[in-house]
């Protein structure tokens, strides 16, 4: 008796901890009608064609701008905070564009399915070299890959231009089900160049003054996020 009690009452904190962690965000409600009101999409949807006014980098795809940087929202926690931005676009799996946020040198290593990674010297430091990140650009069992041709597996430093279209949107996240969206992120630099573990928050860079759009979670900001006045 004494065990089951020790288990309900760790299993009461565990949740206890999410519920805390989901309510320190806005995100889930933006998301929840994003997915059960297609017809909401429009008024939620952040789309620009160029950079904010005063911002280097162009937002790479158009949809709800919805899991924020540092999130706590489902799936994450407190704990283990969301490392960029997820934008969950309105259309059929590998039918919405993911663009280039900056000029860059484009790599992707030979494992990697739906994903591509791009070197940046830092507009915003000088002498800093920065990475930014995109994934889920494959179909949900991984099968198709959404990535541009251009860009086949093991590719390596090749030069690509801001706005410069890189794949499409898709639903890969290995073992993972989840809705179409490109995760978007900024990494930092290793001390030999290379980047960083990108699922380690402390690893990357909070993408709003880069973006010139308050995508930081602590923030909650309304949806659509929009430029920054």
């Amino acid at each position: 008796m004494l065990i089951v009690m020790v288990v309900v009452v760790a299993l009461a904190g565990w949740w206890g901890f999410r519920l805390y962690s989901w309510t320190r965000s806005n995100s889930l409600p933006y998301i929840y009608d994003w997915f059960r009101d297609p017809a909401s999409r429009p008024l939620l949807s952040t789309h620009l064609t160029e950079p904010c006014p005063g911002a280097p980098f162009l937002l790479p795809s158009s949809g709800l701008v919805g899991l924020l940087y540092a999130d706590p929202a489902a799936p994450y926690n407190a704990v283990r905070r969301h490392t960029g931005v997820d934008i969950f676009g309105d259309g059929a799996p590998g039918a919405v564009p993911i663009v280039a946020a900056y000029d860059g040198w484009l790599s992707r290593l030979p494992a990697w399915r739906s994903t591509v990674i791009i070197r940046h010297n830092d507009p915003l430091q000088e002498g800093r070299t920065i990475w930014t990140y995109y994934t889920h650009m494959a179909s949900r069992d991984g099968t198709i890959d959404f990535i541009h041709p251009d860009f086949p597996r093991g590719t390596s430093d090749v030069p690509v231009k801001q706005g410069q279209l890189l794949g499409w949107q898709g639903e890969y996240g290995g073992s993972q089900a989840i809705g179409l969206h490109l995760h978007f992120s900024i990494v930092k630099s290793t001390a030999d160049g290379s980047f960083e573990n990108e699922s380690i928050l402390v690893n990357t860079l909070d993408p709003s003054p880069y973006l010139g759009i308050d995508v930081l979670s602590l923030n909650n900001p309304r949806r659509p996020v929009t430029c920054d006045e």
